[in-house]
């Protein structure tokens, strides 16, 4: 897997989003790209509908409805089936703020937090 991710940052890139610019080198990455201004997310979860904009982030959703959440926070007792999830959630706790806006500099704990807080400072609705 490193190998092929490895050969991705020395391929020619020809396929250009016409949104923002961003190169692929192959045109099946620009399609998965041009997701995140259309707002399309064909993959959809059959347990509760959350739906998402590559397979790969659905197969990762699926988990918390078939695995053990087995990571559980030691200040709310909330649990979670990654303990990716589980740091990121600990940060509300820590009142770490490690995402900071470029334009007011307001931080943030959650990146997702900080992309919708600077969306009001340039005006863009990626998903309209």
């Amino acid at each position: 897997y490193l190998m092929k991710h490895q050969k991705t940052h020395m391929e020619e890139k020809l396929y250009e989003c016409p949104e923002c610019g961003k190169s692929f080198s192959q045109n099946s990455y620009l399609v998965k790209h041009q997701r995140t201004h259309t707002g399309d997310k064909p993959y959809k979860c059959i347990d509760c509908g959350e739906s998402f904009h590559q397979n790969s982030d659905l197969v990762v959703h699926q988990t918390i409805h078939t695995e053990e959440k087995r990571y559980q926070c030691v200040d709310c007792g909330k649990c979670f089936s990654q303990n990716s999830d589980l740091v990121i959630h600990q940060r509300t706790h820590a009142g770490e703020k490690l995402y900071e806006c470029l334009f007011c500099g307001k931080s943030f704990s959650q990146i997702s937090n900080l992309v919708q807080h600077q969306n009001t400072h340039t005006g863009e609705k990626p998903y309209e």
